[in-house]
């Protein structure tokens, strides 16, 4: 499978969401490296609307707003990226095992995932939250031990059904092990399953991240677009004032771009790949 040459048949919506995307990874790389772009330090008075020196204005201690957008979305797609990455390894490996070895072992790892799959979500990861405390890590983990279900139980019914394919009893009959049947058989059929699941992972963190901060249980000092918004809407009156022009609507609008973004990639792939994920 040749990336790039799967990206050639995007629709031009998709196209421009990766275009974003790249410009956003970026912009959250980089731009906060300098010193013109201080997201923890007063640039200017309080709640100054946008201007030349301060594109989106400044919040109530006269911290750029622009500034913290822009850490903010190194924030957010930090957790997106880790939580997929910790969750969607996590998820493909369980879902490999219990497809391949089944028995004892597909039993307890999917009674375990129907476990987190009957909880509501986002009402116990609030619960964990506020036990846990409020840190990166321990969003990092709430959110990866609720995301690995979706994606174990798909990759486990993809390898039920290539496991019983004759190609694979043969590799079984000649002395194939479980490592050598994965990396050989199993990984070519599934990587675009796992792929489409990782960039949804993403997506969910992302969402996920942004509500446990709105909601004030993320870390205080990230400055996440989550957090953003808990701040702006704790100021007094802010709906009978100019200031939620900028100080409400800009993490906003960008965590739906972002959402919107990733979503369109998702269906592309899904579209191009004939895969329902």
């Amino acid at each position: 499978m040749n990336i790039f040459n799967t990206l050639k048949r995007f629709s031009l919506s998709a196209k421009l969401s990766v275009l974003f995307l790249i410009l956003l990874v970026f912009m959250v790389t980089f731009l906060p490296n300098l010193e013109i772009f201080n997201y923890n330090k007063p640039t200017g008075k309080a709640l100054e609307s946008p201007s030349k020196a301060h594109i989106l204005g400044t919040d109530d201690l006269g911290i750029d707003l622009f500034s913290q957008l822009i850490y903010g979305g190194r924030i957010s797609l930090f957790v997106g990226l880790l939580t997929a990455i910790i969750a969607g390894i996590g998820g493909s490996l369980i879902g490999i095992i219990s497809g391949y070895f089944e028995g004892y072992i597909d039993k307890i790892f999917m009674r375990l995932a129907d476990i987190f799959l009957i909880l509501p979500e986002l009402p116990t990861m609030i619960v964990l939250g506020a036990f846990f405390g409020p840190s990166m890590k321990n969003i990092i983990f709430v959110l990866s031990i609720f995301t690995w279900t979706k994606t174990a139980r798909i990759i486990r019914s993809k390898v039920l059904s290539i496991k019983e394919d004759k190609y694979i009893k043969m590799a079984k009959a000649y002395g194939g092990g479980f490592l050598y049947i994965t990396f050989k058989h199993f990984l070519p059929k599934i990587f675009p399953i796992i792929m489409i699941s990782f960039i949804k992972l993403i997506n969910r963190a992302i969402i996920f991240e942004a509500s446990l901060s709105f909601l004030g249980l993320g870390d205080p000092t990230s400055k996440s677009w989550g957090l953003i918004l808990n701040y702006a809407l704790n100021f007094e009156g802010i709906y009978f004032t100019p200031y939620w022009k900028w100080w409400l609507v800009s993490p906003l609008v960008s965590i739906i771009l972002v959402v919107v973004s990733i979503s369109l990639i998702v269906r592309e792939f899904e579209s191009i790949y004939k895969i329902k994920v």
